[in-house]
């Protein structure tokens, strides 16, 4: 199963932890914001880019199973984030 990285713009800050735990897929902008490559993660890159996601001190780096890949489809994703999510009572 192939795994890419994500990161969450809202919840990140800027501190650069992963771009320095991840140089090989992380590069930061201008306002040291991350760039990330999106190539699949192979074995060893799988496991630094896990760590880099746990050192995040915002939780904004996330590690994610590829689910185009598994779908076969470049545009998988697509349809399922155009989705309404049912409202729950509260």
């Amino acid at each position: 199963m192939s795994h890419r990285v994500r990161v969450n713009p809202i919840a990140c800050e800027a501190h650069g932890m992963c771009a320095e735990l991840l140089p090989e897929l992380i590069t930061l902008d201008e306002w040291g914001y991350p760039l990330i490559d999106d190539q699949p993660l192979s074995g060893e890159l799988l496991a630094h880019a896990k760590r880099a996601a746990q050192a995040c001190p915002t939780f904004a780096l996330l590690v994610e199973r590829d689910r185009r890949a598994a779908r076969g489809s470049t545009d998988a994703g697509a349809g399922e984030r155009s989705r309404a999510r049912p409202r729950v009572p509260r």
